[in-house]
């Protein structure tokens, strides 16, 4: 079967099917290097409590290497996690014009084989992982839980979107247990924000597979809310909205930050204005969008961090 055959129907053109050795491409498929939309949002609630950790302590000394090692751990970690998804997965992926190509429906990569690429990047992980203090460790290896259950959760409640924010907001906890050693308000309220965020944004993800996931009968929240999907959006993200700002409060920021924070919920708001469920590739765009949302809160985040340093 040619490469072209088996490439990821939503995932054409990218630098994997033309730049990377035909060999390496469906590990970097399975661990969606093609896509890395995935591994730009699970960064973000790291940098966000990067940032304000560093703003809080006024010091800058580690923020840059905190920075670049979030960075390969979200890749690292994102690529196991999606690899894991696939492992499970792979019958109901079969069924499901949108993930049938995907590297184990398809044929290109055995379970074995995914198995000993999945510990490969967890070790990968766990060496980022162990830069850090002994607190970190145990906070970041807690994770995992919530990521090996998170594929099951589609079968049995209607809510999967919850689990998966529980798994990709975790490194808004991160920042606060690298930098400090402990967990604070100001940690759990910027936690809690982000799970609304991913609720939200996985939302307007799932809307593309929705006719699909009724057919094999996979929940999501994007059948849950149907056409209240508009709704559901305005309650989840002004949420994440509200317990952000709920965190800066605790955390004392300036006004750079609140100002990232606004450019945050302007993009939110955008993205609520131009949804249209029963288009996917809008769909797919929307969901995208939201690194940029993430950088705008990043941004007002680190010139904060900056100024409180100064």
């Amino acid at each position: 079967m040619s490469d072209t055959a088996v490439r990821v129907a939503d995932a054409t053109g990218n630098w994997v099917d033309t730049l990377a050795p035909a060999w390496s491409r469906p590990y970097l498929r399975l661990a969606r290097f093609d896509r890395p939309i995935g591994s730009w949002l699970l960064l973000m609630p790291c940098w966000w409590s990067a940032a304000l950790a560093a703003g809080i302590s006024g010091s800058l000394a580690m923020l840059p290497a905190w920075i670049g090692l979030y960075f390969v751990g979200a890749f690292v970690m994102r690529g196991a996690g999606c690899t894991w998804n696939d492992i499970t997965d792979r019958d109901l992926d079969a069924k499901v014009e949108r993930t049938r190509s995907r590297p184990i429906p398809a044929g290109q990569v055995g379970v074995k084989q995914a198995l000993a690429f999945l510990v490969a990047q967890a070790l990968i992980g766990l060496a980022v992982l162990l830069q850090f203090n002994r607190f970190a460790i145990l906070t970041g290896i807690a994770s995992l839980l919530i990521v090996a259950i998170y594929p099951f959760m589609k079968r049995v409640t209607w809510w999967p979107q919850v689990v998966l924010g529980l798994a990709f907001s975790w490194g808004a906890l991160m920042g606060f247990a690298v930098a400090f050693g402990r967990l604070d308000a100001t940690a759990l309220l910027l936690y809690a924000g982000s799970i609304s965020w991913v609720i939200a944004y996985d939302t307007i993800y799932a809307h593309q597979d929705a006719e699909d996931d009724a057919l094999i009968g996979i929940k999501s929240t994007a059948r849950l809310f149907a056409e209240r999907t508009h709704l559901a959006l305005v309650i989840f993200y002004s949420l994440a909205v509200v317990l952000i700002g709920a965190a800066f409060v605790t955390a004392h920021v300036h006004v750079a930050a609140w100002l990232g924070l606004a450019g945050f919920a302007a993009h939110l708001g955008w993205q609520i204005q131009r949804l249209d469920t029963a288009d996917p590739a809008l769909c797919l765009r929307l969901f995208k969008s939201n690194r940029y949302a993430g950088l705008l809160l990043f941004a007002g985040l680190l010139a904060d961090a900056v100024l409180r340093a100064t």
